[in-house]
């Protein structure tokens, strides 16, 4: 019977989450790295045995560590971020110029063919790849010396490239979101990338339907459908029929339509999940009631999935990074929050449990499939 690897990242530590096909009983591994901060840990779909980890602190900076046995050890990898080309600049919110600076490393995504080639997104904006399983990484400075770069600026969380979301067949196409830049994609395997905004509308930025700006949360698409794309936005849910070159909103009957992440059932391309909270103001559930919220149709309609979830006195978050699902059958989902629980559920999200309760606020969680 096949099994299940959730990959747990929380601001004071790592945990592994392991199950079988049945996900009733999980074995719980960690805290790996105890005390660091682990914005992201995400495994290879190639090869159940490679985990690759972002950690930082305030003392230490960054690392970038991999695991060949599942995370049960691990060894640091090459940590040298180094910007290509032209250091340039980018706008802060009052239109001054800011030189770029590397941060943290917020995203990490494994090839789906290579278990040594990685990209990882960093704050500030920027792209990477490693081909040799993290020892070395290089730039892909087409994205960041993009005409539109001296316009970008920071979301609330930094100017962060936290979402890398690779065609399934296509080598050269890939896309991204940066945080507050918007949506962009490669056609060349990074060469170049055009933004893909059309049809996003921002408050608060000098034009509200401009080519960049847009603070994109999260995009999410199912692999049998490469040129449908999901977004949650710093208000709004959009959709993309045509990989981004135009976007529709299908927020419908959400009580709110803001949030931060997003993701599509494993088996059913129209199905997408998202988690609404209140405001960009109060980062916590409506009437502090948790509730994932279900469309079957693609979005406009959507259903409250509150069985096993609080729904009084609860004013937890869940982040861009939190939620993810498997691939068994019936399709499983996953969420964390920053009151350390996470939640799964085995029947695509008719019915929760909290796998794991009192950790620390959790930053990312990932789906690794076991043979």
């Amino acid at each position: 019977m096949t099994g299940v690897r959730v990959l747990v990242g929380t601001r004071k530590g790592a945990f592994i989450l392991t199950a079988d096909g049945k996900r009733d009983n999980w074995q719980v591994s960690g805290p790996h790295f105890a005390g660091w901060e682990m914005y992201h840990l995400k495994g290879s779909p190639v090869d159940p045995s490679r985990v690759y980890a972002s950690q930082s602190s305030g003392w230490f900076g960054q690392l970038i560590q991999r695991s060949n046995d599942g995370g049960a050890t691990w060894e640091p990898m090459g940590n040298e971020f180094t910007y290509a080309g032209t250091p340039g600049t980018h706008q802060w919110y009052d239109g001054t110029q800011h030189p770029w600076k590397f941060a943290r490393v917020w995203h990490l995504e494994p090839s789906l063919t290579d278990p040594d080639t990685v990209h990882a997104g960093v704050e500030d904006a920027a792209i990477f790849r490693t081909t040799d399983g993290g020892t070395n990484w290089q730039e892909l400075p087409g994205l960041r010396e993009h005409e539109s770069g001296p316009r970008w600026q920071p979301g609330a969380g930094g100017m962060c490239l936290h979402t890398i979301v690779p065609h399934p067949t296509n080598p050269d196409r890939m896309f991204i979101a940066i945080s507050a830049a918007g949506a962009f994609r490669t056609d060349d395997a990074g060469v170049t990338w055009q933004p893909i905004n059309k049809g996003l509308k921002s408050d608060g930025i000098p034009s509200p339907t401009a080519d960049v700006g847009h603070c994109v949360h999260r995009i999410a698409m199912h692999p049998s459908r490469p040129d449908t794309l999901f977004m949650q936005k710093h208000w709004d849910v959009m959709r993309s029929d045509d990989a981004g070159d135009s976007w529709t909103e299908v927020s419908g009957n959400l009580p709110t339509d803001f949030g931060f992440p997003i993701d599509v059932h494993a088996h059913e391309p129209e199905t997408v999940y998202v988690v609404p909270i209140k405001s960009d103001s109060e980062h916590f559930p409506l009437d502090g009631s948790l509730r994932v919220y279900r469309s079957r149709t693609g979005g406009n309609e959507w259903e409250a999935l509150t069985k096993g979830l609080p729904q009084k006195d609860c004013y937890v978050n869940v982040l861009r990074e939190a939620m993810s699902v498997d691939s068994l059958d019936p399709c499983g989902i996953y969420f964390g929050t920053t009151g350390g629980q996470v939640y799964g559920s085995a029947d695509g999200g008719d019915n929760w449990t909290p796998i794991v309760s009192h950790l620390p606020a959790v930053l990312s969680v990932e789906v690794q499939a076991l043979p």
